[in-house]
């Protein structure tokens, strides 16, 4: 990473967090800060991408404001964390995308909705688009050909999955350990994943809007992140169906892909439009304000992708399924298009930096872990 105003500030709470080390119990970056006497901007964009934002640091924090140092622990790494979104993203010109990145979500979405709206008109006739489909199979394909559907999904999610390798592969080649990632380590790294461990801070749960401690974050993170498997198991269930079974969409209510589909888009509404809704409570001092529109854009366009999900099962034997199918793969089609180049790619810094965490601890055990 470059040495920007950003890091230089993060350097500073790190060395003065690694002297005073009161916050040694409260999440996994402190550890990990306690092994360095001096921060790299790799060390930095590690540190900053291990932060889960729980801000347990900020409330305890002596040296917080209004005290003359100013630390401001969660502030600093979110600002780091937001710079190595851009400094690691793949292809390089596309980085500026994180510069306005609330607008340009918002923007292809808009356009992704347009494009798949005019070409599903263009396909059909006013009767067939408009008109009411018996529930049987192959009835969605005969408003948007599953041929079309194939062709941008595997394009534009191919791309966008080859992006996320490679910008997870330069963030390991700065910050990364150069040990052995042994299979105690993934499983570590795995288990803190899928637990969000780190939304528990010390484990009383985060400070969000002031020093009472509370497990709500870490909930809404679970429904939304289980959300979003279980939609993308539902996913890959009707495509087994679809391939390997010979049973084309769209399934009855009682059937894997539905069952999975409208549990996974239940929680993935209920843990959008939660987070979204705090971020209207939290305290704002250890946030940065410009990054809110990347965070507001990814929750409403995943809300969205949820709740037309759930209103296309609704109306898929009525007139209404054409339009509800095109806005709906209007919006996936948006979050396929952003999806290296939006808050998103957290998940896949954030998981690599607790690879990275779970190798240290291997290599270097720790008093009290």
């Amino acid at each position: 990473m470059q040495e920007t105003d950003a890091v230089i500030t993060a350097r500073r709470d790190m060395e003065v967090c690694n002297a005073c080390r009161y916050c040694e119990g409260f999440c996994a970056v402190f550890p990990a800060l306690e092994l360095r006497r001096e921060f790299s901007t790799g060390d930095l964009s590690y540190l900053a991408n291990l932060c889960h934002n729980c801000r347990g640091c900020y409330y305890a924090c002596q040296y917080a404001p209004p005290h003359e140092w100013g630390i401001n622990v969660p502030r600093a790494l979110a600002e780091v964390r937001a710079e190595s979104y851009a400094e690691y993203a793949w292809p390089k010109p596309l980085a500026t995308a994180f510069n306005r990145n609330g607008t340009l979500v918002s923007l292809i979405a808009a356009l992704a909705i347009a494009v798949v709206l005019i070409l599903s008109m263009l396909l059909n006739t006013p009767g067939n688009f408009f008109g009411a489909h018996p529930v049987v199979a192959d009835s969605f394909y005969r408003v948007i050909p599953l041929w079309a559907m194939n062709v941008v999904a595997l394009a534009t999610f191919g791309f966008s999955l080859f992006a996320l390798w490679m910008g997870a592969r330069n963030f390991w080649h700065e910050a990364g350990p150069q040990d052995k990632v042994s299979a105690t380590a993934l499983a570590i790294a795995l288990w803190d994943v899928l637990t969000l461990k780190n939304l528990g801070g010390g484990g009383n749960g985060c400070n969000d809007a002031s020093e009472r401690f509370s497990m709500r974050r870490r909930y809404l993170h679970h429904a939304m992140f289980y959300g979003f498997l279980l939609c993308f198991a539902s996913t890959s269930s009707a495509f087994i169906y679809h391939a390997f079974l010979g049973w084309p969409a769209p399934y009855p209510f009682i059937s894997l892909p539905v069952l999975l589909g409208t549990v996974g888009g239940v929680l993935l509404m209920v843990g959008t439009v939660g987070l979204f809704a705090m971020k209207f409570v939290d305290d704002p001092m250890p946030a940065v304000r410009r990054l809110l529109g990347a965070d507001v854009a990814l929750l409403m366009l995943l809300a969205m992708i949820a709740l037309t999900g759930l209103i296309l099962l609704a109306v898929r034997a009525t007139g209404a399924m054409g339009l509800a199918m095109a806005v709906h793969l209007g919006f996936i089609l948006a979050l396929f298009l952003v999806l290296p180049y939006s808050k998103m790619v957290h998940g896949v810094y954030r998981s690599a930096a607790l690879l990275r965490r779970a190798v240290e601890r291997n290599m270097k055990p720790l008093g009290g872990e």
